[in-house]
């Protein structure tokens, strides 16, 4: 990020001016950002950028950097998980049960399905039942009414008997993968009703973390569901809205490709890819890998490789780019194997365990490994349990970067919040809460790991005016200071969309 000399046109449409800012990485010299619009339309030494009829905000030396992008989030279930039930950290099942019981002795009588979220069932001693929940809903008073709790990495929900009426599932208690998801889904669309009351709170909770652009994971149409919330006003962050199989065909229908303007949001919502599940996840032990797990699994395949082949290949004449979840390291071979063998672009996202002779093909297939780093600090506990021994080339960032692949940050949200800052803190640092770093060998250098979070390689003359302003210099923060970065402003498309008190 270096000074340039200012572009404005001859009318002085400057429309706002950051003074007194400091480039992230640029220097100590204090420089003002001169938006024209939704461009930035000059970077000059401090005093000199033009303010007539602009909005100039005095940033008193403060760092300024590109906006920051969240590269996989569920957006609508994050919203609504916000407000639901946290039982994450229960140590056995009884424990969260009890969370709910409380829960709803302090909520009135209601038909409505409770959704709580963030166990993790792989840290138990002891199965979790649907007679728990029962139990737990008929003490508090609201015997029969559904509940559901998701867990943390969304693959697996553990419901109550009437959740399973409700819902048609194949049972109570634990259920996993698919039918999971089909029960997500419908819990998520009987609170549509507040889809955008929640929706918006997280969007303006977003651009309080220096958020200016989001990548949508959630399971929906998601060009057309954005296409409305843009016409509704939310229209505060950039949004790439993707696609699942089932809705390949009605974008494509609509003549949509990846990387298009979804029609009537002035630019800020595009297409994105293809997403993909091939395997499932870790505490769920049905990631897919090479090894068994403590629990004598190998996972779970979504697809056989001839499938997974044909989709990539489809979709790639479709014009769509893929996002292929991959999270154990058969999974990842697998992946990599289908973007060679059909020349289809995109990024495996997650890629938590990975092969040693696996690590140099992103590079050399084009493919982004698309991470989640927060998922290393949750899943530590998990990991050392599940994949003993092969705890070094899990969540493999150095290793991958070492390699040449491009890496790119998401939080997962809601399996962890929608918070760049804590996967960049999370990558650099490998630890929270004072534990003793994990595999530290693999944590990665503050740009690198900025980088992977930036919407932009830097902040440039003619570059799109989205940025954040920091109170700190990430260069020199420690790993709580990152956790909890004070952002000062956020700017998206020329406009503030967050600014502190």
């Amino acid at each position: 990020m270096s000074p340039s000399s200012p572009q404005i046109d001859e009318e002085n449409s400057v429309t706002l001016v950051l003074r007194s800012v400091r480039l992230v990485g640029g220097g100590d010299l204090p420089m003002d950002v001169v938006v024209e619009g939704d461009r930035i339309a000059g970077i000059v030494p401090a005093g000199q950028a033009p303010t007539d009829d602009a909005e100039a905000i005095d940033l008193a030396g403060r760092w300024v950097m590109p906006g920051l992008a969240d590269n996989h989030a569920h957006f609508t279930t994050w919203a609504h998980h916000l407000a639901r039930l946290d039982v994450s950290g229960t140590r056995e099942p009884e424990e969260a049960a009890e969370r709910v019981r409380e829960a709803l002795s302090a909520s009135p009588p209601s038909e409505a399905t409770f959704v709580g979220r963030g166990f993790q069932d792989a840290l138990w001693s002891r199965e979790a039942t649907g007679t728990m929940l029962d139990d737990a809903a008929g003490d508090a008073g609201h015997a029969g009414r559904p509940v559901v709790l998701y867990a943390h990495d969304l693959h697996t929900v553990w419901i109550n008997a009437a959740a399973a009426e409700r819902f048609g599932a194949p049972h109570a208690g634990l259920v996993r993968e698919a039918p999971a998801f089909a029960i997500e889904k419908a819990a998520d669309l009987e609170a549509s009703a507040r889809d955008d009351e929640v929706v918006a709170a997280a969007l303006a909770a977003a651009a309080a973390r220096g958020v200016t652009r989001v990548s949508d994971m959630h399971m929906a149409d998601n060009p057309l569901v954005w296409q409305g919330r843009f016409a509704r006003g939310m229209d505060s962050v950039r949004i790439v809205a993707n696609v699942y199989l089932e809705h390949l065909g009605v974008a494509a229908g609509r003549g949509q490709r990846t990387g298009d303007v979804v029609p009537g949001t002035a630019g800020m919502v595009t297409v994105g890819s293809l997403k993909l599940i091939s395997d499932g996840a870790l505490n769920s032990g049905t990631a897919l890998c090479h090894d068994a797990d403590l629990n004598g699994s190998h996972g779970h395949a979504e697809y056989t490789e001839e499938e997974l082949h044909r989709i990539l290949r489809d979709a790639d004449a479709a014009g769509f780019t893929i996002a292929l979840h991959a999270i154990g390291d058969l999974a990842v071979a697998r992946a990599l194997d289908a973007f060679e063998a059909t020349g289809a672009r995109g990024t495996i996202e997650h890629a938590q365990l990975v092969a040693d002779e696996d690590l140099a093909r992103f590079a050399e297939l084009g493919v982004i490994a698309a991470v989640h780093p927060e998922h290393l600090l949750d899943d530590r506990d998990v990991t050392d349990r599940l994949w003993a021994g092969r705890t070094r080339r899990a969540f493999p960032y150095r290793a991958l970067q070492e390699a040449g692949a491009t890496l790119t940050f998401g939080s997962d949200a809601p399996v962890a919040p929608l918070d760049p800052w804590l996967a960049i803190a999370a990558a650099v640092f490998r630890t929270r809460d004072g534990r003793e770093p994990w595999e530290i060998d693999n944590a990665l250098d503050v740009r690198t790991a900025l980088e992977a979070s930036w919407v932009a390689p830097e902040l440039e003359v003619g570059g799109a005016a989205d940025l954040v302003v920091t109170d700190v210099d990430p260069f020199v923060a420690d790993v709580e200071t990152m956790r909890a970065m004070p952002v000062a402003l956020t700017v998206c498309a020329g406009r503030v969309t967050y600014q502190a008190s």
